[in-house]
């Protein structure tokens, strides 16, 4: 009984999550259809010159927000939201976003409530399921993170290489979109195509800090907008920063080093609960059975996977120096 009771809370669960994730892509689907309909409508608009049908145009095209992203514009944290996607490097849409976190909230508390047989613990487990796909984004956004830090002092390098080269501040953008490896290359070809396309290059500047979300981001943009109105050697300055941000990476790897054990720990202690109770389990069925029969053991389970979490979360928190 208990055997079967999990297996059907996993299936669930499973069935729920499977059938979020499908109406997301049909809402990314239908979304772009809407996109590519609307800029082939506001290309005839334009060529036609018509202003009523340009204002009919704009009208349609407000119309067509969705009550979900005027709900993140209006709610500071879901417009933090629009960036953790953008540097995840995702392409979903803040409604695809909290779509699927309702489905895997809603999957998540049907099937621990089936499992306890207990509609408090069912809404416990909510927050959780709702939280799982901002965990993964927020994941994708540190390793991307990674990826451009350790891509950005090549970056620079090439940029100054352009620079001693004679071409323009611009040209050596367009060097590093075409040479550089992804994901450097997208930040830095987003920041040439604004200016490009007319925004000002202080401000294309500031919108590549504002992605990159990095210190290295930063002093980069800051020495250029600098430079940009004061003058000055800029291939020196870029070689100085680019060995500046090596040598910060250099003692990022070494702090990593040094808190390998205190890591490494963190793993078996959330391993060890994991590993102990299937041994229990493959040894003395019996002796583990209570933990599901019982409505008490079912309630110990469920408390112990939230404090194995939190507890994992909490020593990655400790090891996580900010330098």
């Amino acid at each position: 009984m208990p055997a079967t009771t999990l297996l059907t809370a996993a299936l669930v669960f499973l069935a729920v999550a499977l059938g979020t994730v499908s109406l997301a892509l049909l809402l990314e689907w239908a979304q772009e259809r809407f996109r590519a309909r609307n800029v082939v409508q506001k290309l005839r608009d334009f060529s036609e010159k018509s202003f009523g049908v340009e204002a009919q145009s704009l009208l349609r095209q407000q119309a067509g927000i969705s009550w979900l992203e005027r709900m993140a514009g209006v709610v500071p944290s879901l417009r933090g939201i629009t960036g953790l996607l953008h540097r995840a490097g995702s392409t979903w849409s803040v409604q695809s976003f909290l779509l699927v976190s309702s489905g895997l909230a809603v999957g998540l508390g049907l099937a621990g409530a089936l499992f306890t047989r207990s509609v408090f613990l069912g809404i416990l487990l909510v927050p959780p399921g709702a939280l799982i796909p901002y965990l993964f984004l927020r994941h994708r956004a540190m390793r991307r993170q990674d990826r451009l830090e350790e891509q950005l002092p090549d970056a620079i390098d090439l940029l100054g290489r352009a620079m001693r080269a004679g071409h323009p501040l611009s040209a050596g953008f367009n060097m590093v979109a075409d040479e550089a490896p992804e994901p450097v290359a997208t930040e830095f070809r987003q920041t040439f195509e604004e200016q490009r396309f007319g925004l000002p290059f202080d401000d294309s500047l500031l919108a590549l800090a504002e992605r990159m979300n990095s210190t290295d981001a930063r002093i980069l943009v800051t020495a250029i907008t600098i430079h940009r109105q004061v003058g000055g050697n800029l291939a020196e300055i870029l070689d100085n920063i680019a060995f500046m941000v090596r040598e910060r990476f250099k003692l990022r790897r070494q702090l990593r080093v040094i808190t390998a054990q205190g890591r490494l720990s963190g793993y078996v202690l959330a391993a060890l609960p994991i590993v102990l109770g299937l041994a229990l389990w493959v040894l003395n069925p019996e002796y583990m059975m209570p933990l599901f029969r019982e409505d008490t053991g079912k309630y110990l389970l469920v408390g112990a996977a939230v404090f194995q979490v939190v507890g994992y979360l909490w020593i990655r928190r400790i090891l996580d120096i900010e330098l």
